[in-house]
C-alpha cells in the first residue's frame, strides 16, 4: 500500500515563502539618477528639461526640502533656470534682483557656500534673509558650477530645518551639479556642431594642399617628402602664415623652398 504524504509536506498544504519586500538602498536611488540624468544626454534633449530634472532628484535624494538652479548669462547676470517649488523660486528670483545672496556669492566666489541658520545673517543678507524665513526655509546649502575655473551658476539647496547638510548629501550635490554643468556644455556643443564640421573640413581640405605642395617642392629641388615639409612649414613660420598659405604659394608658383 503506497505511504501517504505527510500534511506537512503535502503540495495542497505547503504556505509560499513569504516574498522579500523590494528596498531601495541610498546607493541604488543615487545610481538610478545619475542613470536617468545621463540618459537624457543622449540625442537630442531639452537642457531645460534636464536641469528640472536635476533640481528633482536634488531634493528626492538629499536632505533639501527645494531645489533651485542660478546660471548667469553672457552678461553675467544670474538667471533662474530651475527651481522645484514656487517658494524657493521666489527666492532665488529674489537673490537674483538683489545682486546679494549665498548662492550669488558662491557664483561670484566660485566655492560652496553654507548658512546652516539663515536666522543667523539677517545683517549679512537681510533681503535674503527676510525672503528665505518668510517661506519657511531654515539653512541653504550653495554648491558652484564649475568649468574649469570659471563658475557658471549655482545648485541650491533649502532645507526647513537648521544645520549643515551631510558630507555625503554635499558630494552627491556637487556630483549632480557637475552632471548639469555637462548637460550644457553638450547642449552647446550640439549647436556648435555645424561650425565644427565646417573646421574639420577646412582642416582636410588643408592637408590635401599640403601634401600637392610637398610634391612640389620635393620635384623641384629633388629632396625628398621629410625635407620638402619641413621647407613648407619653415617657410609658413618665417611668414607668421598658416601652412595652408605656405602651400598654395607653392602650388601656385608664387614661390619656391
Amino acid at each position: 500500500m503506497a505511504t501517504p504524504i505527510p500534511a506537512a509536506q503535502s503540495p495542497a498544504t505547503q504556505v509560499p515563502a513569504a516574498q522579500t519586500p523590494v528596498t531601495h538602498t541610498r546607493a541604488s536611488l543615487v545610481s538610478a539618477a545619475f542613470v536617468k540624468l545621463t540618459d537624457t544626454l543622449v540625442g537630442e534633449y531639452d537642457v531645460l528639461d534636464v536641469l528640472h530634472t536635476l533640481v528633482e532628484q536634488c531634493v528626492e535624494l538629499l536632505d533639501a526640502t527645494a531645489a533651485g538652479l542660478l546660471l548667469a548669462d553672457p552678461s553675467g547676470a544670474l538667471q533662474v533656470v530651475a527651481s522645484t517649488s514656487e517658494e524657493s523660486y521666489l527666492v532665488e528670483v529674489l537673490q537674483q534682483q538683489a545682486g546679494a545672496g549665498p548662492c550669488v556669492d558662491c557664483y561670484l566666489s566660485g566655492t560652496v557656500v553654507t548658512l546652516s541658520d539663515i536666522a543667523g545673517f539677517r545683517d549679512t543678507y537681510p533681503d535674503f534673509a527676510a525672503a528665505a524665513l518668510s517661506q519657511g526655509f531654515r539653512s541653504v546649502h550653495a554648491i558652484p558650477m564649475r568649468v574649469r575655473n570659471r563658475a557658471i551658476g549655482a545648485l541650491n539647496l533649502f532645507r526647513t530645518e537648521t544645520g549643515d547638510v551631510t558630507a555625503e548629501d554635499a558630494a552627491i550635490g556637487q556630483a549632480l551639479a557637475d552632471v548639469a554643468t555637462i548637460s550644457i556644455l553638450q547642449e552647446s556643443t550640439v549647436r556648435e556642431d555645424a561650425i565644427v564640421n565646417e573646421q574639420l573640413q577646412r582642416a582636410l581640405n588643408s592637408r590635401v594642399l599640403i601634401e600637392q605642395a610637398k610634391g612640389v617642392v620635393a620635384q623641384l629641388s629633388t629632396v625628398d617628402m621629410d625635407e620638402a615639409f619641413k621647407r613648407l612649414r619653415a617657410d609658413a613660420r618665417a611668414n607668421h602664415q598658416t601652412m595652408r598659405e605656405s602651400a598654395e604659394n607653392v602650388i601656385n608658383r608664387r614661390i619656391t623652398l
